[in-house]
């Protein structure tokens, strides 16, 4: 079930795709003209819920909604100029990667993204390889939620923080040490960071806050601050924002040498 209560953080802001490096701008905004999306989800609680988020970022916004494929690909044939689609990967009459897959060859114009209960690195990816441009669990918190969301429609790609934090599927921060491990297999040898350093690095790129990063290292919070201006100096970037990019350019770069 979709988590309407607010949420600490906003990892919603530091988005971006294996498969195109891109991160805002992509060239899809729907500024300054109706927007029409589908909603695909089984679930009528789950819809009206989306519905309300969605309004309350564009409400002006055509909202369409459907239980499952077969009504989909009815609603798109008789309005096919839709311009988001949001798909549950869970629904009665077909599965959401089958979906997915149809409808970026259907629909290739319109664009696709994911929401659902799984927060598997693996249904990720997947989805994101099919052509999805965006994948949110459903565990997501408002705040967060509409953040997610905000960012799609202004053209940018959202993708789960712990997805680009972590190597295993949906794993969580849980021992410094086995995120500094993961870290360093990823970033370029010459990097020059502290074992330290990639700690508040792995909590930065799950849209932690200095403070939140300062809690659970134990550290004092301008500490954390001189840490994360080193991150930026030895990574070459200046915000959060490109730190997540370059990282998890990285690490998609390690996985496709291994594959």
């Amino acid at each position: 079930m979709i988590n309407l209560e607010d949420a600490p953080g906003r990892a919603a802001t530091q988005c971006f795709s294996p498969r195109t490096k891109v991160l805002l701008g992509c060239g899809r905004a729907y500024r300054g003209r109706l927007m029409k999306i589908l909603l695909i989800d089984d679930h009528v609680l789950i819809r009206e819920a989306l519905r309300g988020v969605i309004k309350e970022i564009r409400d002006d916004a055509s909202i369409l909604e459907a239980a499952d494929c077969r009504r989909s690909m009815q609603l798109l044939e008789q309005q096919p100029d839709v311009d988001l689609i949001l798909l549950d990967l869970t629904l009665p009459d077909g599965d959401g990667f089958s979906m997915l897959a149809d409808l970026r060859e259907r629909y290739p114009s319109i664009a696709v993204v994911v929401l659902s209960a799984s927060n598997d690195r693996r249904d990720v990816a997947r989805a994101l390889d099919i052509g999805a441009l965006g994948y949110i669990p459903k565990t997501t918190g408002r705040e967060i939620m509409h953040s997610a969301l905000q960012l799609v429609f202004s053209g940018g790609i959202y993708i789960p923080p712990e997805f680009l934090a972590s190597r295993e599927p949906s794993s969580q921060y849980s021992a410094p040490q086995q995120t500094t491990a993961d870290f360093a297999r990823i970033l370029p040898p010459d990097h020059d960071l502290t074992g330290r350093q990639i700690e508040v690095l792995a909590l930065l790129m799950q849209g932690k806050s200095n403070k939140a990063i300062a809690r659970t290292l134990s550290l004092a919070e301008p500490t954390v601050k001189n840490h994360i201006t080193a991150i930026f100096k030895a990574l070459d970037v200046s915000s959060r924002t490109e730190a997540v990019i370059k990282v998890a350019k990285a690490g998609s770069n390690l996985s496709a040498r291994k594959s």
